[in-house]
């Protein structure tokens, strides 16, 4: 291999000829499909059909895979960009040709399709995917209303790519003065480091301000974007029969909606949101501020000079989990092979950190390395990922690997509680790391369980709105996010210019409505279960690893709650609101000494 230090793809195809002939070759797999359209109580068209969903499963995986990373690798190359979109193009005719088959897997019955399970348990793979669709069967339409329905799909996402288009396509840089008459060119992915860098106040809200110009330029125009979308959300509550919007992103995973109304009921009580309000009072005196703004949130108490090469953050995380079985930490050394991670930022690289794999492929990580104490959590947090899906991929059978996004975020948070510990513990810390750490701790919790948790808060109010047919505007949602932010944070941003308009800087709340929820619950159930390891519990540790194991083949919070976490209770929620006192009181200590 000619560069250690990215992404060796010849795993998946050697040549681009490779690719383009299986390509071309999927094309035939979803008319295999359609053909079988009304022939599925014949047991032996039954079992071709789940034969072809499986093999679509893994070929289609593995072309994704293949040019979502190389065009990940160059944003800027056009055969790439071109490459992938062949590939999303083959979803379309996949949805078109697969349209009939639920509704007549429905049609057979529970009763015949056990029967069939039991004749043909080399299938069993599917058989928790059938359950799963009996259960929601009172949500799926006829044959011909489904077919219907995919024919609109395209539409479905445009609220998606009609933000992108805006934000994006249509975005530019923004150029901000500073009190010095120096000017800083500002972007989405500059802004919060050129805050955490400026010597001023007032130079961090012209930052802040630069960036959220677009937004005050087009709020119109992003306020009926996410109007849009909630119509189509209100669309598939009424076609589908839901109760509610909130009911359309929860059934199929089987989530008591207990899950996500005591979630945002703690974070958001005086209770709950005490610790957060304390430390923002403790940084906004440290810091000698009259007021605290929310930009504020990126200023560092103190900053780690540390520097660490790619093979010390490998060596140290590798360290950090030395107390852990032998086959976790085997396993974290496979994750991390030369060929397996794309390391360093490079020109038109894709910014951000992600760990790809499922269809018993092997994982990939991307970095953006630069040799940062953030760096090294960065790693260690997306090994996480990387191990649970070689877990998942080592117990599990093609169908049941993919885990939800609601556990996805347990196996690299629970890397990254370790690693602090390690840190903390390891008495080569000076007191100006100690900091740097604890604030980091902390402000993960901020950022993955109280920001998320509101941001989750303001979709659910938001959506009671939509379902009564009141009026939603750009004043409408500003208001929403006035209100919650005194709640949460204790800060009024309606002092902000611009600041209520954090609505439309974040892209999930119009590309993944109600997905951003679950960063909360999986943290909650991070932080529970490395405690539970971490003060030695018996059989903590494992049920951890069956966790991972279990991949999709459960409801998620069934498997959460095996692994030792009852997120339909209160209780784990407080758990968190404790631990955010326990850190915050220590950086108070040691900032007063």
């Amino acid at each position: 291999m000619e560069n250690k230090y990215v992404w060796d793809l010849s795993y998946f195809y050697e040549s681009e000829e490779d690719f383009l002939k299986e390509l071309e070759e999927f094309k035939a797999l979803p008319p295999k499909l359609g053909e079988l359209k009304g022939k599925l109580s014949e047991e032996e068209s039954l079992r071709k059909a789940f034969a072809i969903q499986k093999e679509i499963e893994v070929k289609l995986s593995k072309l994704y895979f293949f040019a979502s990373m190389r065009s990940d690798r160059n944003k800027k190359d056009v055969a790439n960009a071109s490459d992938l979109m062949k590939v999303r193009s083959l979803f379309v005719p996949l949805s078109e040709n697969s349209a009939y088959f639920e509704p007549e897997i429905l049609s057979l019955g529970e009763k015949k399709m056990e029967e069939f399970f039991a004749n043909n348990p080399e299938l069993g793979e599917f058989k928790f995917g059938v359950e799963k669709l009996f259960r929601g069967q009172k949500h799926v339409l006829t044959p011909d209303k489904e077919l219907l329905l995919s024919a609109y799909s395209p539409i479905s996402s445009e609220a998606s790519q009609l933000y992108s288009a805006l934000t994006v396509a249509d975005g530019s840089a923004k150029e901000a003065t500073l009190e010095d008459g120096s000017k800083v060119t500002v972007t989405q992915a500059n802004w919060t480091s050129l805050v955490a860098d400026a010597k001023c106040e007032e130079d961090r809200r012209h930052i802040f301000e630069a960036l959220y110009s677009q937004y005050e330029a087009h709020k119109n125009t992003y306020a009926e974007i996410y109007r849009l979308g909630l119509e189509n959300q209100i669309a598939t509550m009424k076609t589908r029969g839901y109760k509610d919007i909130l009911d359309t992103h929860l059934f199929q995973n089987a989530i008591d909606q207990e899950v996500f109304l005591n979630l945002i009921e703690v974070a958001s009580s005086e209770e709950g949101s005490a610790p957060l309000k304390r430390y923002l009072e403790i940084k906004r005196k440290y810091l000698g501020l009259e007021k605290f703004r929310s930009y504020d949130r990126f200023v560092q108490l103190a900053k780690s000079d540390k520097k660490y090469t790619f093979e010390e953050a490998q060596q140290t995380f590798f360290d950090s989990i030395k107390h852990f079985p032998a086959d976790y930490q085997d396993k974290a050394r496979e994750v991390n092979k030369p060929g397996f991670i794309d390391v360093y930022p490079g020109d038109g690289k894709r910014t951000g950190a992600y760990s790809n794999g499922g269809a018993g492929f092997h994982p990939y990580i991307l970095l953006n390395y630069n040799g940062e104490l953030d760096d090294v959590f960065t790693l260690a947090h997306e090994s996480g990922h990387s191990i649970h899906t070689l877990y998942s991929e080592e117990s599990q059978p093609i169908m049941t690997q993919d885990y939800t996004i609601f556990v996805a975020e347990i196996a690299s948070t629970f890397n990254e509680h370790n690693l602090l510990d390690y840190f903390l513990n390891s008495g080569t810390l000076d007191k100006k790391d100690q900091i740097f750490l604890l604030q980091k701790s902390i402000d993960e919790i901020v950022s993955t369980f109280y920001r998320q948790t509101l941001f989750g808060h303001y979709e659910y109010l938001v959506s009671k709105m939509a379902e009564k047919q009141e009026p939603i505007n750009y004043e409408v949602l500003n208001g929403v996010m006035v209100d919650l932010y005194k709640a949460y944070y204790g800060i009024d941003i309606a002092e902000e210019v611009y600041k209520p308009l954090v609505w439309a800087y974040i892209p999930h709340l119009f590309n993944s409505p109600f997905y951003v929820y679950q960063y909360a619950t999986s943290f909650t159930s991070s932080m529970l279960i490395y405690q539970n390891v971490k003060e030695g519990k018996p059989g903590a540790f494992d049920r951890h690893i069956a966790l991972l194991r279990s991949g999709g083949s459960d409801y998620p919070v069934e498997q959460v709650k095996k692994a030792g976490v009852d997120l339909t209770s209160k209780e784990p929620y407080l758990a968190v609101v404790r631990r955010m006192n326990e850190l915050v009181d220590r950086l108070e200590k040691l900032l007063g000494e």
